[in-house]
C-alpha cells in the first residue's frame, strides 16, 4: 500500500479554495465549506493510504462536492471556483470508481 496522493492533493485543492474565497471575497461560508471537505477528502486520503478498499469517506466527500460545485458552475458558468472544484471531484470520483473496479492484490 502506498500513500493517496492524488487523494491529498485534492484535498489540499479544496482547503485552499475555500482560504482563497475567504481571502478574496471575504466569504466565511467558502472557508467553513473548504476547510469541512478538504479535511473529510484529507481523512478519506489517509483511510484509502491504510487500505486501499476503504474510499467510502473519500467518495461522499468528492461525490457532494462535484454535485454542489457542479450545479453552481451549471448556473453560473465561472470556472473559478465552481468549475475548477467540479472537474477536480469528477476526476476524483473517476480515479475512486477505478479503485472499486480493480481487483485486490494478494498480500
Amino acid at each position: 500500500m502506498g500513500v493517496e496522493w492524488f487523494g491529498f492533493g485534492y484535498a489540499a485543492l479544496v482547503a485552499t479554495g475555500g482560504v482563497m474565497g475567504y481571502v478574496k471575497a471575504g466569504s466565511v461560508p467558502s472557508l467553513a465549506a473548504g476547510l469541512l471537505f478538504g479535511s473529510l477528502a484529507g481523512v478519506g486520503a489517509y483511510q484509502m493510504s491504510q487500505d486501499s478498499k476503504n474510499i467510502l469517506l473519500s467518495l461522499i466527500a468528492s461525490g457532494t462536492l462535484a454535485g454542489v460545485m457542479g450545479y453552481r458552475f451549471y448556473n453560473s458558468g465561472k470556472l473559478m471556483p465552481a468549475g475548477i472544484i467540479a472537474g477536480a471531484s469528477l476526476l476524483m470520483l473517476g480515479r475512486l470508481g477505478f479503485k472499486m473496479l480493480q481487483k485486490p492484490h494478494d498480500p
